[in-house]
């Protein structure tokens, strides 16, 4: 059995060579240019002996994303024994072994693609006990809100420095405490539910963060995790909404400098800032796409 080890702080890492490469090309003005963008690498998840998927990620934390991607599509079950998680960097491919054989044939089956850009899938079965998760109680200070939207803003991130990246962040009333990227916000948020397990954090008096849109996918996997509240810098979903709205989830998007919207769980929102104090969002931290909520 894995055994549950004191989590760390992740962060981004933009100073990490594997992770971007430079690229020559030209401007709008035919100049010559070199920018650095982000590398994608296949990873390969094999649940005990069966390929389950290959999937293209920046491949920082691999052990992470293959347990999140196993649990968020219900293939892993949170009582289930893992016993290793190994991963091969030379064959780009991770084993994550358990003590006994699980039944992922069966939801193969059930596998339908979502809305979630590469490889974001979510399994019918999932929404079949929807309605009956019970969200813990929570609260949400919009002093927590801004704090955190301002430290991950001006974080340094793979975004800032190459942009075509993802990210989700999850925090603890206004400080971040695990921050990953990726290419597709699943492979964000998948990691995230990968450390959660790993170290066996409580995720109920936490707050999810992407940057992505709130669609059903995002909510589906944050609830799957026990997380109580989602926020994000762009919009929403009707289907997302629908579904926060029925298990309770707080569901925040739109917020940038003193702006954002919630169309779900009001009740946990505690206005505690003066916005007086709060700063406009600088334009070096607007993302591409995002008046369309992108």
């Amino acid at each position: 059995m894995l055994e549950k080890t004191p989590a760390p702080l992740i962060v981004p890492n933009p100073d990490d060579p594997r992770l971007t490469e430079r690229v020559a090309g030209i401007d709008q003005t035919g100049a010559k240019i070199e920018t650095r963008v982000p590398v994608e690498r296949p990873l390969t998840l094999y649940l005990n002996a069966q390929e389950i998927v290959t999937m293209m990620t920046i491949n920082d934390y691999p052990e992470y994303l293959a347990l999140g991607y196993l649990l968020n599509q219900n293939m892993l079950r949170y009582d289930d024994v893992v016993t290793e998680v190994e991963y091969h960097d030379d064959l780009q491919v991770v084993v994550v072994r358990t003590e006994h054989h699980t039944d992922f044939e069966a939801r193969l089956k059930k596998r339908t693609q979502t809305s979630g850009c590469a490889q974001g899938t979510a399994f019918g079965d999932l929404l079949d006990a929807f309605g009956s998760v019970a969200l813990p109680q929570a609260t949400l200070r919009t002093s927590w809100l801004y704090q955190m939207t301002h430290a991950i803003n001006t974080m340094p991130s793979l975004y800032l420095e190459a942009g075509a990246i993802h990210g989700c962040v999850l925090c603890k009333a206004g400080a971040p405490v695990c921050y990953t990227e990726d290419v597709g916000r699943h492979n964000a948020v998948d990691k995230i539910a990968g450390w959660i397990y790993r170290h066996g954090v409580d995720p109920s008096d936490k707050i999810l963060y992407t940057t992505g849109r709130l669609t059903s996918e995002m909510v589906i996997k944050t609830v799957r995790m026990g997380i109580p509240i989602l926020v994000s810098r762009s919009g929403f979903t009707a289907w997302g909404v629908e579904l926060a709205r029925q298990v309770g989830l707080t569901l925040v998007g739109r917020t940038r400098g003193k702006r954002f919207l919630a169309l779900s769980g009001e009740d946990r929102i505690v206005y505690d800032q003066d916005l007086d104090y709060v700063e406009e969002e600088s334009a070096r931290h607007k993302r591409k796409g995002e008046n369309a909520d992108d």
